[in-house]
């Protein structure tokens, strides 16, 4: 056992983390590595793959994830800004590759393979630039006559040009949101909030008019008879099926003939064979998450880390909120992992990274940690 008199990181890490959000983030995990095994083994199958490869590489895939994870809680604010100046600086030059000489899948650039591993480069875009801009309004909070608004909404139009050029509209819109969340926290005018939003409304609908895609999308949701509804139809039909209690664990009809039941429609399969009483408990760990992490970053002092854990919680909120919503038939199909659920190895790597900021950035660290590890500091590091 660590004795608090022990000095050592691993005994500093233990006494300041957070451990009901850790134990949360844990349990959420283990969730997914039982839903894996449920909803995977059908789609295996139907492809002529081993039933259980989905399942292996999800836990696979696990297992560096909870390093990663472990590993950033460590790190203290400063090291978590370089760290995300970093990854963002990769992404972004993984993401520009991808445009240029990754392969098109049903009409878009997302993967790249690199030493024989699929990489979905805007996934760990995402957290490392919540970060970053965090830095940014943070600095524009304590120097006003420092451009840092204007640099936070130059990287936002530099990622979004870059998505909406792969396409992927549902990650930009996702960026977007969060963009504008951390720009109502840092405190800016509403007037500036209502046109980000009335230009994300406006691209939504060039989008519309412009790509058939999303068009087509938009119209099924509106009118199903418009097109082919029937994956949304048969997650439907799962949450009726499973009721209160479910079917039971391997019993779920829903999974054997939709394409993206270990994905996508992970939360459907988990109505279907455990029930309402499991999703309900799910929300509840993600609600639980979010609210904590919000709750623990507006008790710090540091302008950087509440903003930084607040963007990254509703990030990580925001997604689940989309997938399950989805699943619910509450807005357009939408491909959206489920945090740390779903089958993903790009996603659960890049949100091990994004959770394992939050952990560090809720840490209780004393003023004088908090002061010299400030913006100023910061600054100087960059300059």
């Amino acid at each position: 056992m660590l004795s608090r008199e022990e000095r050592n990181p691993l005994s500093d890490w233990w006494w300041t983390v957070d451990k009901p959000l850790l134990g949360s983030i844990l349990a959420l995990m283990l969730c997914g590595v039982i839903l894996s095994l449920a909803a995977s083994p059908p789609v295996a199958t139907r492809i002529g793959l081993d039933p259980f490869h989905f399942f292996n590489r999800h836990v696979l895939f696990l297992l560096p994830s909870f390093i990663v994870l472990i590993g950033v809680s460590f790190l203290s604010p400063r090291q978590i800004r370089r760290s995300a100046l970093l990854v963002f600086a990769i992404a972004i030059v993984l993401i520009v590759l991808t445009l240029a000489i990754g392969p098109e899948v049903k009409g878009s650039r997302r993967w790249i393979t690199l030493v024989g591993v699929n990489i979905q480069a805007s996934e760990a875009a995402k957290p490392a630039f919540v970060v970053v801009v965090a830095w940014l309004f943070s600095e524009s909070a304590r120097r006003p006559d420092m451009p840092a608004t204007t640099m936070a909404l130059a990287l936002l139009l530099m990622l979004v040009s870059l998505l909406v050029m792969e396409p992927d509209f549902g990650q930009t819109m996702l960026i977007l949101m969060v963009w504008g969340s951390l720009f109502f926290i840092a405190g800016m005018r509403m007037i500036w909030v209502a046109g980000l939003a009335s230009a994300a409304a406006a691209g939504l609908f060039g989008a519309y008019l412009l790509v058939p895609h999303v068009a087509g999308r938009i119209k099924r949701f509106m009118n199903p008879a418009s097109g082919d509804t029937f994956q949304v139809d048969t997650a439907m039909e799962a949450f009726s099926n499973g009721g209160w209690f479910g079917l039971g664990p391997g019993e779920g009809i829903a999974k054997r003939s939709l394409p993206d039941s270990h994905t996508d429609f992970v939360f459907a399969v988990a109505a279907e064979e455990f029930g309402i009483i499991l999703c309900l408990a799910l929300v509840t760990l993600f609600a639980f998450i979010v609210i904590r992490t919000l709750s623990r970053a507006y008790a710090t002092e540091d302008a950087f880390s509440r903003f930084a854990a607040s963007g990254l919680a509703i990030l990580f909120g925001i997604q689940a909120a989309i997938n399950i919503s989805v699943n619910l038939q509450l807005i357009p199909a939408k491909g959206m992992t489920l945090p740390f659920v779903s089958y993903g190895g790009s996603s659960i790597v890049s949100l091990a990274y994004g959770v394992g900021m939050m952990l560090a950035l809720t840490r209780q660290r004393p003023r004088i940690e908090i002061e010299a590890t400030g913006a100023a500091g910061a600054l100087r590091s960059y300059a």
